[in-house]
């Protein structure tokens, strides 16, 4: 039997639309908010890069409505958040690396299409809660830690630069039409339902299939840059918070973690949890990513934890170990 986390209960019985929800984060919002009692559709257009995948909805396909639509596309995206009570903004494109060889489409996924999504929303549904994830790549190199939503937002590639836009198209229609719009800053996920195999969707799930298949891990530099990885399950029941608490609307949110780890540490600890054999070493930044490096970071969640009564639950030991086990149990992913 699943367990429900208390924050989505809320959500039972209301008409819940996730885009990206054949993705990573998208598709365990959808598995929660289905085992909650929501009603719930999926946008999303399966870009093949991305990383969505059908199966990733396997146990609960009967019960969810998926559409087959780009965010933009108003004659599919109009009749599916027509009568929705939240809309789960997930979809986007996540790829620095890919951000920097392709800007402009990075452009059209991270920004365009999100302000077309807007002005479907603002035409067909003004009053449904939205919200959008957006990213900590927005800040930029920290100039201090932990970082907080007062720091200033200077992304160092294409892929910040865009999301930033996004998530400021959703706040100016909050402030203009009156959309209720929460945005969350989001830092690295990680968990079940992730692709394992698509370039360019963050450290973490090249780590995990490293590790599971026995391969050795590299690590640029000399690994000693922090990051606070946050256990998808974490980031739902955030995204739940945010969705019915009633002083969220206008906000910007950091999601982080209180144990920032170095990428040697991380790559460590997964590796002892695979329990393959794998080993982790060093290597020289290439230098086409050492040029939009950020150095270490951290996020400062001290807002979320005070206002939508947020806190991470999942330690990275015990988050890295069951999403192992997930993909173990499923060799397709891999």
């Amino acid at each position: 039997m699943t367990t429900v986390d208390p924050a989505l209960l809320p959500l039972a019985g209301r008409h819940c639309v996730v885009t990206g929800g054949l993705g990573f984060i998208g598709s365990n919002t959808v598995h929660a908010l289905a085992a909650a009692g929501a009603r719930v559709v999926v946008i999303d257009a399966l870009v093949p890069e991305h990383g969505g995948d059908e199966r990733n909805l396997d146990g609960v396909t009967g019960t969810v409505q998926v559409v087959r639509a780009d965010i933009a596309d108003a004659d599919a995206v109009g009749p599916a958040v027509r009568d929705a009570a939240v809309v789960f903004n997930i979809a986007g494109q996540v790829s620095h690396h890919e951000s920097m060889v392709d800007p402009l489409r990075d452009l059209d996924l991270n920004a365009r299409c999100h302000l077309a999504f807007l002005e479907v929303l603002r035409r067909e549904n003004p009053t449904a809660r939205v919200v959008h994830t957006s990213t900590r790549q927005v800040y930029g190199r920290p100039r201090y830690l932990p970082v907080d939503e007062e720091h200033p937002t200077v992304p160092v590639d294409v892929n910040g630069i865009d999301k930033l836009a996004g998530e400021q198209f959703h706040l100016l229609y909050g402030r203009v039409h009156g959309l209720p719009v929460v945005a969350l800053r989001l830092t690295n996920v990680y968990g079940p339902r992730q692709s394992l195999t698509k370039e360019g969707l963050g450290f973490l799930p090249v780590f995990v299939r490293r590790a599971l298949n026995g391969d050795d891990i590299s690590v640029f530099g000399d690994g000693s840059q922090l990051r606070d990885c946050l256990h998808v399950d974490d980031v739902v029941r955030a995204m739940a918070l945010a969705a019915t608490n009633p002083d969220a609307p206008g906000e910007i949110f950091n999601l982080g973690h209180a144990d920032a780890l170095s990428l040697l540490e991380i790559a460590r600890l997964t590796t002892v949890a695979a329990a393959t054999g794998a080993t982790v070493h060093t290597v020289p930044w290439p230098d086409d990513l050492a040029a939009i490096d950020i150095g270490s970071f951290q996020g400062d969640f001290a807002k979320a934890k005070r206002v939508l009564g947020w806190d991470p639950a999942v330690s990275f030991a015990a988050g890295i170990a069951a999403t192992l086990e997930f993909y173990r149990e499923r060799p397709w992913y891999r």
